[in-house]
């Protein structure tokens, strides 16, 4: 009996994975999911109304912080993409100009860097892939590598920028600074990315390609005018930054990216460091002529604004209320005692927590999707069942979090039905219709995701993490699984 009531607890987890499976909008499946779970809520613990709705507010009033960092970061992500800040990265790294052996890599550190800037992969995506292929098709590069390549460095800033959703939510969820998370997975990230370079780089150099150079002005002018017009339909601000790499903006149009990044480093709050990165685009965008007006910037920010309200903040409000719920009724108790059952360390436990993560991904498809329904039952899992100073607690947090980002967004790369996956081929098609592209054959050549998936794991389940500075998790007995201690104190009397 007891297994049949933990079952329907759990049962609006089904219900949200399967309205997302479905096809479904998480703003409208969290709703329908959380309806759901008050009524289940009712029945299985005869919870009143009352009390189920102050949960679920006071869940939500925990993430008041995450909504205005995702404000902000939506906002900076406009000014970089319109100020010429994106375009100024690009134009710095193809001016020291690309051959069919550098495509691959070029593209790579070429699309790491403005996801950094702009926080987002799909639209770092969609305006690299149109120049970095018709360059590859100019210098003769491998069209697999170097599609392979964009996808990979795209990902790199949507799983560790300051103004990366996937960053913000999922650090929101695990109750974590999004600043300290950046320090303590950064270096993991660069590791990653270098070792990547170097695969990538190697790769190039092994199939022998041509040396011959390409203008990427020219790239971009021999792109057909009906790939442009599908692209500017699909994402109309990876048209203005195309525009802006063919004209041409002021080097010193990239301060702005470093000075975010420097205060970030310092380790100033998060809003701090969105604040500066806004207030430097205006003003050095000024100077550049991409800003023809105050207001005209001022609309930036409220498109900004606007897109972040319209769907990512209010379906952060009802995942929290629909967390909020699910943690009243005790809901995640069932799976929490499988892998407590499982697990006999506190390194076995976080291991397990990153495969709940990546197995999520691929029933969801959908790596938001993942970081909202999967996020609260890591969480879950850590604070009731393992012991620690509050530090070393939050060391856990922290790593969690990195999980649903770095499994959800890495973790899509490798999942051949997957909505990231579906999206590029959807992308490719329309600005590249010479080559029939494949999901399996861009999957086996996306050499960062499977550095990053398999590094982390892996270095959790080892403990060999400690060898990378900050991201480390403490080792046992300074944190300890609660029923290791249980045992031990039973076995002294």
């Amino acid at each position: 009996m007891n297994i049949i009531v933990g079952l329907f607890k759990f049962s609006p987890v089904f219900m949200l994975a399967g309205l997302m499976m479905s096809g479904m909008d998480c703003l409208m499946a969290a709703p329908i999911a959380t309806i759901y779970a008050f009524i289940v809520a009712s029945i299985t613990d005869k919870l009143k109304f009352n009390d189920l709705v102050d949960s679920a507010v006071d869940n939500v009033k925990e993430l008041n912080l995450v909504f205005f960092i995702l404000m902000l970061a939506y906002a900076m992500a406009e000014a970089f993409m319109a100020t010429g800040v994106g375009a100024s990265i690009v134009n710095i790294a193809l001016s020291l100009g690309v051959t069919g052996k550098t495509i691959a890599v070029v593209a790579f550190i070429v699309t790491g860097v403005l996801s950094v800037a702009t926080g987002t992969s799909w639209g770092t995506f969609a305006a690299c892939a149109p120049i970095f292929l018709w360059l590859n098709h100019m210098v003769g590069g491998d069209i697999l590598l170097t599609t392979a390549s964009i996808a990979g460095g795209a990902c790199f800033g949507d799983n560790i920028g300051l103004i990366s959703d996937t960053t913000v939510v999922s650090s929101g969820i695990q109750g974590v600074e999004v600043i300290d998370r950046i320090k303590s997975q950064g270096p993991w990230s660069i590791v990653c990315l270098v070792i990547s370079i170097i695969i990538i780089y190697v790769l190039g150099i092994s199939l022998k390609l041509p040396s011959e150079t390409a203008n990427a002005a020219l790239a971009i002018q021999q792109i057909p005018a009906q790939v442009m017009a599908d692209l500017e339909v699909a994402r109309p601000s990876a048209v203005e930054l195309l525009n802006q790499v063919k004209t041409g903006v002021p080097y010193y149009m990239a301060i702005p990216l470093i000075l975010v990044l420097a205060v970030a480093i310092k380790g100033l709050p998060t809003l701090v460091c969105l604040g500066v990165g806004i207030v430097s685009s205006l003003i050095f965008g000024s100077f550049a002529g991409t800003v023809d007006s105050l207001q005209g910037f001022l609309d930036l920010m409220m498109s900004g604004f606007a897109d972040a309200g319209s769907w990512v903040i209010v379906m952060m409000m009802w995942v929290g209320a629909f967390g909020g719920i699910m943690s009243k009724m005790r809901a995640f108790e069932p799976l929490s005692d499988l892998v407590m059952y499982l697990a006999r360390s506190v390194k076995q436990l976080m291991f397990m927590n990153g495969l709940l993560c990546l197995v999520g991904n691929a029933a969801l498809a959908d790596e938001m999707a993942q970081i909202v329904t999967v996020g609260p039952v890591t969480k879950e899992l850590v604070e009731k069942n393992v012991e620690g100073s509050e530090e070393d607690l939050y060391q856990l947090r922290l790593r969690n979090a990195t999980f649903s980002s770095s499994l959800g967004v890495f973790g899509s790369q490798l999942i051949p039905w997957h909505v990231y996956i579906g999206f590029y081929l959807g992308i490719l098609s329309a600005v590249y219709p010479l080559h029939q592209f494949v999901a399996v054959d861009i999957i086996k050549y996306n050499v960062m995701a499977f550095i990053t998936v398999g590094s982390i794991l892996i270095l959790t389940l080892t403990g060999l993490d400690r060898f990378i500075p900050k991201f480390g998790l403490p080792s046992e007995p300074n944190i300890r699984l609660k029923k290791n201690q249980r045992e031990e104190q039973k076995r002294e009397a």
